[in-house]
């Protein structure tokens, strides 16, 4: 398992589904096998030979001040999904999730970084026949501008917002929240739109230092040498473009840890500039 301290805060990489290669232009149209092959430092961590990217599903779990706050739930299994490759899996998530000490009686605050069908799945198992919270002393904090848009418009990978999202709602169990929002006096959701509308990424800062949980506001780390590459999923490609760009700005050259989402080993690390883009490195 793959773990940071930043201060006092823990960091915790519990996988579903771990550093798949898979063609580039099925996350980020662009990366086609050539162009990934173009970009030499992504080899071999977050690329292989034949130009596939690699991916990694994960949920972060954050130790902050006594809280045990899970940062996005994966794609969950026994969903029905229109990708067969998301459809009714079964992995041993929870298992893994339990085995590293974080049974889900213990997790006290699951944050969703936007309501895709890969940050939500583990919000709720299917129990005799309903979807009900798998996180039952959770409060779940959402995107309200993620909730409002994803309850009235239709997802190309099936009703997860009813298996996955409104059953938590329901419960009373959800917290809809406006960025920037204090989940911690250590941990803070800052608005990082584009990707979806109400997509949040997650900041710590403790004991003069500081990290960044990415969500989607970058797939891959091929996207810091190809900023203006958009990722086959953003709902409006242009605001992404321009968030990503700022976060990368913002970040190179910092001693800020970047956590990617969806970044294969190691996971974390560091943009540097490199000519007129970026790098990715995971040393600093």
């Amino acid at each position: 398992m793959l773990s940071w301290k930043v201060g006092s805060v823990t960091v915790s990489s519990i996988t579903e589904m771990a550093d798949v290669p898979v063609p580039g232009p099925a996350v980020i149209p662009a990366a086609t096998a050539d162009e990934v092959l173009a970009v030499g430092w992504v080899r071999p961590r977050f690329a292989d030979d034949e130009g596939n990217v690699r991916m990694r599903i994960q949920a972060l779990v954050v130790c902050s001040a006594g809280r045990r706050i899970v940062v996005d739930t994966c794609l969950g299994n026994d969903k029905p999904r229109t990708n067969p490759f998301f459809a009714g899996l079964q992995t041993p998530f929870l298992d893994d999730l339990a085995g590293a000490g974080f049974a889900p009686g213990t997790i006290d605050t699951v944050v969703c970084t936007h309501l895709h069908v890969d940050h939500v799945g583990w919000n709720t198992v299917l129990r005799d026949g309903a979807w009900v919270p798998t996180f039952p002393n959770a409060r779940y904090l959402l995107s309200r501008v993620d909730v409002e848009h994803w309850s009235t418009t239709p997802s190309a990978d099936g009703d997860l917002f009813g298996d996955s999202v409104r059953p938590v709602i329901d419960a009373g169990l959800a917290d809809l929240v406006d960025a920037p929002f204090a989940v911690t006096d250590e941990v803070t959701l800052e608005a990082t739109p584009g990707h979806s509308p109400g997509h949040v990424s997650v900041r710590i800062r403790s004991g003069g230092q500081e990290a960044v949980i990415t969500g989607d506001v970058m797939h891959h780390p091929i996207q810091c040498a190809r900023p203006a590459w958009a990722s086959a999923f953003d709902s409006d490609a242009a605001a992404a473009e321009a968030t990503r760009r700022a976060f990368l700005d913002a970040h190179a050259g910092t001693d800020v840890l970047v956590i990617g989402t969806h970044f294969a080993d190691p996971v974390a690390g560091y943009v540097v500039r490199d000519g007129d883009a970026y790098r990715f490195d995971d040393v600093r």
